[in-house]
């Protein structure tokens, strides 16, 4: 892939998307392809079919789906696993009629079983049960991570897949109830204060754990894999480390100047127990994230401050 190649970035006005197509602007891309869904449906396959054929790109980072976070996996899980799994479907199969040069496949923490051994390794994906609420969406994702291995190993294609941590940035979705953990609980943590409120809910014990990565810290990373990766097998990309549901809350406290209490809602669901990626592969290839929990979580918080009138929720 070089400077003046054909990029398509699927997805690329969200959390992911936004970070992506600065960071291949920053190293000097210049032939970046978008398109909004209004002007193209991915889970349209004629539609996706007609735009590959038009297009031709040479490079393409899938990154669109349906995403959200407890809530909004329970509440519409057979939406969220027959979306996915039409747009992953419809781009592959799109990409391998059309010869892109490579794809990079972007996949979710959530592929790995309930009880998978943490650090979770790659070698854990499909060695026991998921969890029960990212369930439809886990599927989703690991069909597509089964489909692109399938199509390099039938047709040679190029597809490599990326199983990434949890992640948080600008241009999060801040959906009260659909949105994941972080931004869930800065806006959270930010409309308690402005209204001189004493008390912000945590959902669940605060016990369990993930690990978050930033998401440009995450840009940097996809576009390094996509440089120097070329394996059969899927690979982790994360911090590396693990933190607590308190641990985070208490940080977004401090982040936030939020001086009231924290209470532990224990009725609602806290998910997976504990979970984190094993990053041996992706370090030992020569790439590690940089930014630190605090910093990222400020800079998050700095452009939501900036940009708050503006967001709409997804």
């Amino acid at each position: 892939m070089d400077k003046s190649s054909k990029i398509y970035i699927s997805g690329h006005s969200g959390l992911v998307g936004t970070a992506l197509v600065k960071e291949l602007q920053n190293q000097g891309y210049e032939n970046i392809i978008t398109k909004p869904h209004k002007e193209l449906d991915l889970l349209d396959p004629k539609a996706t079919k007609k735009f590959f054929d038009k297009e031709r790109p040479e490079y393409v980072f899938h990154l669109a789906a349906k995403v959200g976070g407890i809530v909004g996996n329970k509440t519409y899980p057979a939406d969220f696993l027959y979306e996915n799994q039409m747009i992953n479907t419809n781009v592959l199969k799109s990409a391998h009629d059309t010869k892109v040069k490579k794809l990079l496949n972007f996949g979710s923490v959530c592929i790995y079983p309930v009880a998978a051994e943490v650090p979770i390794k790659e070698q854990s994906l499909l060695t026991g049960p998921l969890e029960y609420t990212n369930e439809a969406y886990a599927i989703a994702k690991i069909s597509s991570l089964i489909l692109a291995k399938k199509y390099k190993e039938q047709y040679g294609d190029n597809f490599i897949s990326v199983m990434p941590a949890n992640l948080y940035g600008p241009n999060d979705n801040f959906h009260k109830q659909n949105a994941h953990v972080i931004p869930m609980l800065l806006r959270r943590f930010t409309e308690t204060k402005a209204a001189k409120e004493r008390e912000v809910v945590v959902w669940g014990t605060g016990k369990p754990t993930r690990d978050f990565l930033f998401s440009e810290d995450l840009a940097e990373g996809l576009v390094y894999l996509m440089l120097n990766y070329d394996e059969l097998e899927h690979i982790n990309i994360g911090p590396g480390y693990e933190t607590t549901i308190k641990e985070l809350a208490e940080l977004m406290k401090e982040v936030t100047g939020f001086e009231g209490e924290l209470i532990f809602d224990t009725s609602k669901p806290d998910g997976t127990p504990r979970r984190y990626l094993d990053t041996t592969k992706i370090n030992e290839l020569g790439w590690k994230a940089k930014t630190p929990l605090k910093e990222g979580l400020q800079k998050m918080y700095d452009w939501f401050m900036q940009n708050r009138n503006n967001i709409t929720e997804k």
